[in-house]
């Protein structure tokens, strides 16, 4: 099994900043890439940043110059810096790892986090 455990929601005031945390654990060979998405109450779920193992980043129009998303390959973690919070960027944020790689099988696979609730309000 491979788990994705998220850590650094909480709550903070228009203009702070966050970073979230997600560790991968289990018998892992190897993570393409790993993104983070959120999902506000009454809409979909969308993307917010996402990293390859290269290094390559791609970013949310809504988040750009604001977020920063970086990983430790060693680590299988991924990280979210969040300055300049908005109160539209309240949601509950994912960490997904896609084309994970693991011991026990040949077949790639896509894991999901548990989510981790993020509350920008004064």
């Amino acid at each position: 099994q491979v788990q994705l455990v998220e850590s650094g929601g909480g709550l903070v005031q228009p203009g702070g900043s966050l970073r979230l945390s997600c560790a991968a654990s289990g018998s892992i060979i190897s993570i393409n890439a790993m993104g983070w998405y959120r999902q506000a109450l009454g809409k979909e779920r969308e993307l917010v940043a996402h990293i390859t193992s290269g290094g390559s980043t791609n970013y949310a129009d809504s988040v750009k110059g604001r977020f920063t998303i970086s990983r430790e390959n060693a680590k299988n973690t991924v990280y979210l810096q969040m300055n300049a919070l908005k109160p539209e960027d309240t949601a509950v944020y994912y960490c997904k790892a896609a084309d994970v790689r693991a011991t026990w099988t040949i077949t790639k696979f896509d894991v999901w986090g548990q989510g981790t609730q993020v509350t920008v309000s004064s």
